[in-house]
């Protein structure tokens, strides 16, 4: 059986209450509460600068 669902990327976006305290939450985060390891250890200046991404966006809309 297919199943199609068409997104209205116009529609407005609907968040649920534990979805906007999440944001929340995030957005009253600082760069201090990050929590740097071995496996992902911070990011020095120089490779900031030669960061790329790996897949480069889009031009046109995929949907719409």
């Amino acid at each position: 059986m297919l199943v199609r669902k068409v997104i209205d990327l116009n529609a407005p976006l609907k968040l649920t209450p534990e979805q906007e305290a999440e944001l929340e939450a995030l957005k009253q985060m600082s760069d201090d509460d990050i929590i740097y390891d071995e496996d992902c250890p911070k990011l020095t200046e120089e490779q900031l600068k030669r960061f790329k991404r790996v897949n480069p966006r889009r031009k046109d809309k995929v949907a719409g």
